[in-house]
């Protein structure tokens, strides 16, 4: 047996946390064994250092890193947060931001939009040096950048920054790129499809983005 990895993607406050959750309770109610991850691991010590990155809490930012060397970052985290994992004891594994995320956001930021994307460059990083897990899906959660902020500033106080905006979440460009850089992927790769998450200029409501994520699993034979 080999466990189905389900990535959740998409922008600061897109929503992915609420459908993470709704759909590990979908596949567990509907019969299935569930894994999860979430990423960055805060706790560790390689998602501490992102953490302080992000919150530039020791005056480096993480928009002021080299984009190689910002993704080892992320990447590291990941190898020691799934070192132990083994395939095919659960029949998910659903994760909350993954390495296409790393591939995104390192190929956005103010100090590299004279440098091609490195997307590819991070696949090679995480999937074939470090071996990490590749997922079947990756399913990006597409809504725009003002309704996205509103999101983030609902969130309150979060350990890795306390309130507000991390340095990715308070840019609107990089969000607006990094939203763009999503769909550019959806198109480059067969494993990442979109769901928009507005109807006009307001939210869809969670239940009806859920029930798009479950039909999509079934359209792609994952689950009957």
């Amino acid at each position: 047996m080999k466990t189905t990895i389900i990535n959740i993607e998409g922008i600061d406050g897109s929503g992915k946390t609420v459908q993470f959750n709704r759909l590990c309770d979908y596949l567990r109610e509907s019969g299935y064994t569930v894994d999860t991850r979430a990423f960055p691991v805060y706790e560790s010590f390689f998602g501490a250092q992102i953490g302080r990155f992000l919150s530039n809490a020791e005056g480096v930012a993480a928009t002021d890193i080299d984009q190689k060397s910002m993704s080892l970052w992320f990447a590291l985290d990941r190898f020691e947060a799934l070192k132990n994992w083994r395939d095919g004891e659960y029949d998910f594994l659903i994760i909350n931001r993954y390495v296409l995320s790393n591939a995104v956001y390192q190929s956005i930021r103010d100090r590299d939009m004279d440098k091609p994307d490195i997307m590819d460059w991070v696949f090679d990083l995480e999937y074939n040096h470090f071996s990490l897990p590749r997922p079947a899906l990756n399913i990006v959660f597409n809504i725009s950048t003002e309704q996205a902020g509103h999101n983030v500033d609902s969130k309150g106080v979060r350990d890795y920054i306390g309130e507000g905006r991390d340095v990715y979440e308070g840019s609107l460009s990089i969000q607006e790129r990094a939203r763009n850089m999503y769909i550019l992927a959806a198109q480059r790769y067969d494993d990442v499809e979109i769901i928009n998450c507005m109807d006009g200029s307001r939210m869809r409501t969670p239940e009806d983005i859920g029930r798009e994520v479950e039909e999509l699993l079934k359209k792609r034979g994952f689950i009957k």
